[in-house]
């Protein structure tokens, strides 16, 4: 159950990262060059969210669990 709420959890953050990306890109409308996009985009805290939830899903994905809370049928 704690997986899953992990991994609910990074999917919320890559979403919110995400979209303030794809909400920034419209600075290139404004004049802005590539590079301009890339360097605001680094230097904005809520766009490391996508970084921040790809690790929490990978993590919660591939970390092994302990083995009481499991049903053996």
């Amino acid at each position: 159950m704690i997986r899953i709420f992990f991994f609910l959890l990074g999917f919320g953050l890559t979403v919110i990262g995400s979209s303030y990306i794809i909400l920034y890109f419209n600075l290139m409308t404004m004049g802005y060059n590539f590079l301009n996009y890339v360097n605001f985009i680094i230097r904005r805290i809520e766009c490391y969210y996508i970084v921040i939830g790809i690790i929490i899903m990978i993590c919660s994905l591939t970390i092994k669990g302990d083995k009481k809370n499991e049903l053996y049928l």
